[in-house]
């Protein structure tokens, strides 16, 4: 990588100074360095805590499944325990790695709703609507699933973001998007033009079979920039406050303490978890939650931390006869060597499988103004992540609420930077979710029920279709649902006293602090979130570019 800074325990002040820093190299803070670093004049600095993406289950899509839980590449957190889910802990990974979670997730291309946008703008900030956001996505989009003929405006090539079409078909799943149609669900082949009414095979960050994170994409290509230092294994303890303006961070690093100026502004983009966390531990945050933990009160902001949502999945899961699915076939060590050999000699087959392949989206009733709910359907069940594959052929069909009403939290546990925050997303907590779960089950019955899947005799073994009331499908739900790894909210933009950062990102009452990443959305957008927070990284380069005079910089 581009100056690779290694521990310095003599450097002078001026070494450690810089114009921008940027905590976090996920996401959003390997775009914000390629953006920020365009300009030869200003010294950009990008901390990450985890390592290298030199890991080679990153790359492999079936990678995923050795990526959540292990250390090298995820921080490790865990929920409490969710009174929603029947009192369940679920495991909540983010990336620890450069290009973050784009180099652990589900590598799905999604921007999410036209709908989402507008209501941004229409909550008090002004430069957010679908039409002032789409230009941020087509200046990094580099799309590959369709073809030019088809783009409409709406996309682009010549991009940092790979998207391609995914390179492995399921007989079981082509069967469910005929039952689909069957059912009123459009077919469709593009979820991404501002309506995502439809079901088709989801678009993918891939190149080639082989995943493309963030840091392949926006790093690395500019890794020759001298104006740019990249120090892995820099674990930030808190921000350095002088008056009302943020003057850096200081971080761990190979055991050695340093403080890290910036001249101009240090930009957060630790994500949903980790910006709250470390502001709350600098002392910006709810008053009272700092002070039980003897934390200075530096700025008091009660928006720190509130406002979590997440999209939990309800997995519903089939039974199935004379169809293959990947429960059955990968008991075979034969067809397991296959997989392999496909993907060694053609980057083809289970091996490029991103966690779930078709989808989904429609209404959970005729009422709601925009589709409401997300299929992520597999050609495979299990328990629970972590525990092997079912040993009889079946599909998952999971379905999640895209506009949860339920709020959590995440709130440090203590004034030690090494403890991990509590984590609550509060998971069915409103009236309106658990309908919403119970409907959503309903749902995926009728699907199924559609003449398309009849031949396969679908049997339903998960909730089990003797559960039928509003009351017992939603405590199903809470047995049988878990995170699809979506956390937003919690640096909200907006106006209001529980708002975080301005339309321009800017945290409120300080200088020099901003926030890019999925903590600053008011609300969840309908689908998945990696794409979103690129955006969102974009169009806060540019605002910050523009702030500073580098105007086409």
């Amino acid at each position: 990588m581009a100056a690779i800074a290694a521990p310095d325990r003599a450097s002078t002040s001026e070494a450690h100074a810089y114009d921008y820093i940027i905590v976090g190299a996920g996401t959003a803070g390997c775009l914000l360095a390629n953006r920020l670093s365009a300009d030869p004049k200003a010294r950009v600095l990008l901390l990450e805590a985890g390592g290298r993406d030199n890991y080679h289950w990153i790359h492999i899509p079936v990678g995923y499944l050795y990526l959540m839980g292990n250390p090298r590449t995820d921080w490790g957190y865990k929920l409490a325990a969710e009174p929603g889910l029947n009192g369940r802990v679920l495991n909540y990974p983010r990336g620890r790695v450069l290009g973050g979670c784009s180099s652990i997730n589900g590598m799905i291309y999604m921007r999410g709703q036209a709908r989402d946008y507008d209501l941004w703008r229409q909550l008090g900030n002004p430069g957010w609507s679908w039409d002032d956001c789409l230009p941020y996505f087509l200046k990094h989009e580099d799309q590959f699933a369709l073809e030019p003929d088809a783009f409409d405006g709406l996309h682009a090539r010549g991009g940092e973001w790979r998207v391609e079409n995914a390179r492995v078909r399921w007989d079981i799943l082509d069967a469910f998007r005929d039952a689909a149609a069957e059912a009123g669900i459009p077919k469709t082949d593009d979820f991404n033009r501002g309506d995502n009414e439809g079901c088709g095979y989801f678009q993918v960050n891939q190149k080639s079979g082989v995943r493309w994170n963030t840091s392949k994409g926006f790093l690395r290509p500019v890794q020759s920039r001298a104006n740019l230092t990249v120090m892995t294994g820099a674990h930030v303890r808190w921000l350095t406050i002088q008056g009302r303006r943020v003057t850096g961070a200081t971080i761990l690093r190979d055991g050695t303490q340093l403080t890290v100026t910036a001249r101009r502004e240090v930009v957060m983009a630790a994500g949903s978890i980790g910006t709250p966390h470390i502001l709350q531990l600098s002392g910006i945050g709810p008053g009272e939650l700092l002070r039980r933990l003897g934390i200075t009160v530096v700025h008091p902001l009660a928006g720190v931390g509130e406002n979590l949502q997440d999209h939990l999945q309800v997995r519903c899961a089939y039974k199935v006869s004379g169809v293959a699915t990947m429960n059955e076939r990968y008991q075979s060590l034969v067809q397991r060597a296959g997989f392999a050999l496909q993907y060694a000699f053609m980057r083809r087959g289970p091996m490029t499988m991103a966690p779930s392949q078709l989808g989904a989206f429609t209404r959970s009733d005729p009422s709601r103004e925009t589709p409401n709910l997300q299929y992520h359907i597999q050609p495979l069940t299990l328990p629970k992540f972590g525990e092997p594959l079912d040993p009889f052929p079946a599909f998952t069909a999971s379905v999640c609420n895209l506009r949860p009403t339920s709020r959590g939290h995440v709130y440090a546990m203590s004034p030690d930077p090494t403890a991990y925050p509590e984590i609550s997303p509060n998971y069915l907590a409103t009236d309106d979710d658990k309908r919403v779960a119970a409907d959503g089950i309903r749902v995926t019955r009728r699907i199924v029920s559609m003449p398309a899947l009849a031949r396969y005799n679908p049997e339903e073994f998960r909730p089990g279709p003797e559960i039928a009331d509003d009351a017992a499908l939603a405590r199903a739900a809470g047995d049988i649902s878990t995170t699809i790894f979506h956390p937003v909210g919690t640096a909200k933009m907006g106006t209001d006293d529980r708002a975080v950062v301005d339309p321009r990102l800017k945290v409120h009452g300080l200088e020099g602090l901003r926030i890019a990443d999925a903590s600053i959305m008011p609300t969840i957008t309908s689908g998945n979130t990696n794409s979103p927070v690129l955006m969102i990284a974009e169009k806060a380069a540019a605002m910050m570019l523009e702030d500073w005079g580098q105007r086409g910089a």
